[in-house]
């Protein structure tokens, strides 16, 4: 490593000028990377982790911001040093992407919907490396194939909206390395992926920066992932650095209370072995949620939801008639049975099909067979009416709080509207019901008058949870509903589920790739790959005695929050992802099941 970094930072100051008036972004922040060095940026949301990241790459000047004292000089290729903060826009044009490349935290809001993949692929490859379409073509392909996307050839041709988060997910990663950067900065790259495609996008990185010396700055509030990666830590609160260090250090002798308290609100799993009942998260800075000492732990009821050889797939159409050339087997005989006041988790990989399992119960996409009773209702019986009446008994949270809550409507109105719907209260009583399901969420009432923006991610999955309330469901469907959210918030909505779960009793479909949280939350827990379920049983036996190979490699690929405890590319034993899509007419078996110990059934291979 050289004694030159490839970076240097000093005295960074960034503000941005709001309605409600100057707000300092990031302030005196000063750090070194050096050629073949992870320096990982850490902090909960609103630290100002991504500021300075978007200021090097000079983003941030887009979004209203701008750099207002501090100097970054980078070692640009022919041994010269560049300020980038005083760099003329078009010298910034031949850096970002080429010298420094970004991986973004929201795949679709980097990707153009209205461009193919290869087109996105390929356009920086043909400007930059002055590549033909041939080349840039081939070249894209095998990026692809790096990133373990299957099919690489005919994903060229595919949208954005066509892949699933994951996918969209490594197609940015493969576009932010496909010319070889020199700084590669990641900001939250795999904060939306499961388990084992983020241990596999991590070795990915790692791999790259061995390969090509490349300097790697992470930014991220998962310390498993830090613990992972990292070589030197920075740690950031609100827009200032609290602490800096090489990565044992700051997980084995962290100096600053903020660093202890982020250090000690991480979920980590193994920590439930011998418990029987899901316990509430810590949150920083307090040892106990309140509402533990009130609410009893949600016993097991009556059979509320039953699933039975449920089935969904979605046709593949190709040519000028759109005739179905193949199907995708999303649902593949799918069968569970859930308690009232308990939690079923469903997880697997992206694409494994537990977000179309959770809609196909709710009838948000139409199952091709099987049966859904809740309650004893046939749901899959039900005309349009009857299934408006049977919706009042089950909600469903999305993982996006953003795009399921309108931008242009009050929060008030937003929460009332399934009232409204229903014809369930009108004037000052629906003002009152409002009222008490925001006092229900723990979000102040003067929040009413607000509109989404004006909330935090946390907030915003908050009123989520509240519209879903509304009708006082009986089930609950969570599609990845704490995934995006910081380590604290992610642990205030998932205590605020569970409060509402012991007081209610409602049955929760936990869906999450989260591993360390699905062991905190479940009473129940249902492995997913290619459609169907692989293992299903109680909490515990799927955590402590994993029995199918696939709950096993998922297991294995949890990160530990301890960087003496870091996992080789060797150990992950990554096997390439099958293809869900048959040709019509392909009829798999059906799914066949051994039990291997009360309640634990693993299938048949």
């Amino acid at each position: 490593m050289l004694d030159e970094p490839l970076i240097d930072i000093r005295n960074l100051r960034v503000e941005f000028d709001t309605n409600a008036g100057l707000v300092v972004g990031a302030e005196d922040v000063s750090y070194k990377i050096q050629p073949g060095e992870t320096l990982c940026v850490v902090g909960e949301s609103g630290s100002g982790k991504s500021v300075s990241a978007l200021s090097m790459m000079r983003l941030v000047e887009f979004g209203g911001g701008r750099i207002a004292e501090g100097s970054m000089l980078f070692r640009i290729g022919d041994g010269q040093t560049l300020d980038l903060a005083k760099a003329e826009p078009e010298k910034m044009r031949a850096i970002r992407g080429n010298e420094i490349g970004m991986i973004f935290q929201e795949p679709m809001t980097s990707l153009n919907p209205v461009f193919t993949i290869g087109r996105q692929l390929t356009e920086g490859l043909k400007l930059h490396k002055k590549m033909s379409q041939k080349e840039a073509n081939a070249r894209a392909i095998e990026l692809l194939r790096q990133v373990r996307i299957p099919e690489p050839e005919s994903r060229m041709k595919q949208y954005p909206h066509e892949l699933s988060g994951g996918m969209r997910q490594r197609v940015v990663i493969a576009m932010a390395m496909a010319c070889e950067p020199r700084i590669l900065i990641c900001d939250e790259p795999t904060t939306a992926l499961d388990v084992t495609i983020q241990a596999e996008i991590l070795a990915l990185i790692d791999r790259l920066k061995r390969e090509h010396n490349t300097a790697v700055l992470f930014i991220t509030h998962d310390m498993a992932v830090v613990a992972q990666m990292a070589d030197r830590v920075v740690v950031m609160y609100r827009g200032n650095m609290v602490e800096e260090g090489s990565v044992e250090e700051i997980f084995e002798n962290p100096k600053a209370d903020y660093t202890k308290a982020l250090l000690a609100a991480v979920p980590r799993l193994g920590e439930m072995k011998g418990k029987p009942a899901p316990e509430p998260m810590r949150i920083m800075g307090q040892e106990t949620p309140d509402w533990t000492k009130k609410a009893p732990k949600a016993a097991p009821g009556e059979l509320l939801l039953e699933v039975k050889n449920l089935t969904t797939r979605f046709p593949v159409k190709k040519g000028l008639m759109r005739r179905t050339v193949a199907n995708v087997h999303a649902v593949e005989d799918v069968s569970f049975r859930l308690n009232a006041g308990e939690t079923l988790s469903l997880v697997g990989e992206s694409g494994c099909g537990k977000s179309s399992c959770g809609r196909s119960i709710l009838r948000l996409v139409e199952p091709m067979s099987g049966e859904v009773r809740l309650g004893g209702t046939d749901i899959m019986a039900l005309d349009q009416k009857g299934l408006l009446k049977a919706r009042r008994d089950m909600q469903m949270v999305f993982q996006d709080p953003f795009a399921s809550l309108n931008p242009q409507v009050r929060l008030m109105d937003q929460v009332s509207e399934p009232l409204r719907n229903y014809n369930i209260a009108s004037g000052s009583e629906l003002t009152d019901r409002v009222a008490q399901l925001f006092d229900r969420v723990h979000l102040p009432r003067s929040f009413m008058k607000r509109y989404p923006h004006e909330l935090s991610g946390g907030q915003r999955q908050r009123i989520a949870i509240a519209r879903a309330l509304a009708l006082n469901p009986k089930l609950i469907v969570a599609d990845e509903a704490v995934s995006a959210l910081d380590v604290s918030v992610q642990a205030q909505v998932l205590n605020l589920m569970m409060e509402l779960q012991a007081e209610l009793g409602i049955a929760m479909l936990f869906i999450s790739h989260d591993m360390a949280v699905v062991e905190r939350v479940s009473h129940q827990t249902a492995v997913m790959y290619l459609g169907r379920i692989v293992e299903i049983g109680p909490r515990a036996a799927i955590f402590e005695d994993p029995r199918h190979s696939y709950t096993q490699s998922l297991l294995s690929a949890v990160p530990i929050a301890d960087p003496r405890q870091r996992k080789s590319e060797r150990e992950l034993n990554f096997k390439p992802i099958p293809s869900p899509i048959f040709p019509v007419g392909h009829e798999p078996g059906p799914s066949q099941y051994d039990e291997v110990s009360p309640g634990h059934f693993v299938l048949r291979s």
